[in-house]
Parts: C-alpha cells; sequence; structure tokens
C-alpha cells in the first residue's frame, strides 16, 4: 500500500507540475476533468446519483446504517438535477477562459436557476435537500478549483500560484512530521482521530517558512509570502477537516478509487479546493 500511494504521489506531482507550468488550455482542461470528477464522487456521497464502489463499500455499519436512514440510494450514475451542475462547471470553466472576470458570477448564477427548473418543473421528483447538494457540490468543487487557473493566468500568476500547493500539501507534509514528533493533544478527534494540535502548529509555521524561504529563492515580498502561506495553510486544515465530516456524516471511508493508494479527487485535493481562492484573495490584498 505504501508503495502504490508512493507512486501515485509522485505521478500526481509531476501531472500537477506539467499542467501548471504550461498552464492555459491545458490547465483549464486539466482542473475540468478534475472537478468533474470530484463533483461526480460528491454527488454519491450526497444521494444525488449511485454511490460510486468506494462509497458502496464503506467499512463497518455506519454506511448501511444512514443508508437505510436516507432511504434507498439512487441507482443512476446520472440524471436531469447531476447534469445541471455537470453543466454549470463546464459553462463555469468556458466563462473562465473566454471572459474577463465580472462575468464569472454569472456562471454560478445560471447554475442555481438552472438547478431550480429542474427541480421544479420535474417536482416532486427531487427534494430539497438534493437541490441544495447539487449547486453546492459545483460551487465546492468547480468553483473553488478553478480559482488556481486564475491566479495563473494573472500577471504574477506563474510564481503565486505556486503558493496553493506550498499551504495545502506542504503544511500537510510539516503538520504530519510535527505531529508524529510531538503530537500529544488531539485537535479533532472524532473527524480525524490522528491530527494534533501541535501537527496543525508544525503545518501552519513550517508553511510560513516555506513561503519565506520561496520568496527569497524568486526575489519576492518574504513578509507577504509568509504570512499568505501561514493563513492557506490554516484554511487548508478546514477543507481537510470538512470533506472528512462529510465523509462521517455520509458512514464512507474514501470518496473514490481513481487514485490507487490516496483514494478519490476529493480525498486528496480536498485542501487544495479550500486554499486556492484563499491565496488569490491574499494575494490581492497584500501583494
Amino acid at each position: 500500500m505504501f508503495k502504490t500511494r508512493l507512486i501515485s504521489g509522485i505521478v500526481l506531482v509531476i501531472i500537477a507540475l506539467a499542467t501548471i507550468i504550461i498552464g492555459g488550455p491545458l490547465l483549464l482542461i486539466t482542473l475540468l476533468f478534475v472537478s468533474l470528477v470530484g463533483i461526480h464522487e460528491l454527488y454519491g456521497a450526497m444521494g444525488i446519483v449511485r454511490p460510486n464502489p468506494a462509497q458502496i463499500q464503506a467499512e463497518g455499519r455506519e454506511y448501511k446504517a444512514r443508508d437505510k436512514n436516507r432511504g434507498k440510494a439512487p441507482e443512476e450514475a446520472m440524471n436531469s438535477l447531476a447534469a445541471m451542475g455537470f453543466a454549470g462547471a463546464v459553462a463555469y470553466y468556458g466563462l473562465l477562459f473566454f471572459m474577463p472576470e465580472q462575468y464569472y458570477l454569472v456562471g454560478i448564477v445560471m447554475t442555481l436557476i438552472l438547478i431550480l427548473a429542474v427541480y421544479v418543473f420535474l417536482y416532486p421528483k427531487y427534494h430539497a435537500e438534493q437541490v441544495i447538494a447539487t449547486f453546492f457540490g459545483m460551487v465546492y468543487v468547480a468553483v473553488m478549483l478553478g480559482f488556481i487557473y486564475v491566479i495563473r493566468s494573472s500577471e504574477s500568476g506563474k510564481i503565486l500560484v505556486w503558493l496553493v500547493f506550498l499551504s495545502s500539501w506542504g503544511s500537510d507534509t510539516c503538520a504530519y512530521c510535527a505531529g508524529v514528533l510531538l503530537g500529544r493533544h488531539k485537535m479533532a478527534p472524532i473527524l480525524s482521530p490522528k491530527k494534533s494540535v501541535e501537527g496543525a502548529v508544525g503545518g501552519v509555521v513550517g508553511a510560513g517558512l516555506l513561503g519565506l524561504l520561496y520568496a527569497f529563492i524568486f526575489h519576492q515580498p518574504m513578509l507577504a509570502y509568509a504570512v499568505i502561506c501561514a493563513a492557506g495553510a490554516l484554511i487548508s486544515m478546514v477543507g481537510d477537516l470538512a470533506a472528512s465530516a462529510i465523509k462521517r456524516d455520509k458512514g464512507i471511508k474514501d470518496y473514490g478509487k481513481l487514485i490507487p493508494g490516496h483514494g478519490g479527487v476529493l480525498d486528496r485535493f480536498d485542501s487544495v479546493i479550500f486554499t486556492a481562492p484563499i491565496i488569490y484573495f491574499l494575494s490581492l490584498v497584500l501583494i
């Protein structure tokens, strides 16, 4: 398992490096693909479409109990409601590529309108909770991941975009090392028993130092980069725990099996999803 996880992680890093360095349409298409897969994983977990094999094969009795309480899981891998969420994601990324920033909000609003239209005209096929989850999934995955492309397309995007990964994946590594060495107090014992307060502090401090070193190497404002990375690391932990909370609530272990040893897209990109918009907004304020 460790070898599989290591190889998958290396491949993932190589793909991320290649697409982000090249940028442009390649990065946009890659992010769109990741978003669509992540949305489908979330829709399966939320009971909008049929759960994928990883979600069905959840460990323990928790999944069966929750599945019984929420009713029979959908048998469709795709339906009209989910299709509107996917269409909204595709339209949003189209706006990212072809239109200036002031038009991005149009894609979000139009997605909500389309989802509500399906809800109204096919009533009572879908429940209000499914409608809310459909819109949430599109914004949570597609819109927030799209900030990676927005950052990369900015004037200093070739340098700024790496702060997203320093704040998320970099802080994860620092938090793991600090937790192993110093971890004593549990941070969120129900959601993530292995995470400690000491590990969280180490992750934030480590990300800040990585930002400082990165700024020094590329002759950027060191204090601003350190603050951005530290803040991004703090937010990335919220993203990680939020994804874990959804899994815990739905009684599943992993969102999917796309990435061997890591789970699904949402299992690997949960912290990046939260970090990307924060890095964007902080860079506007501090740089």
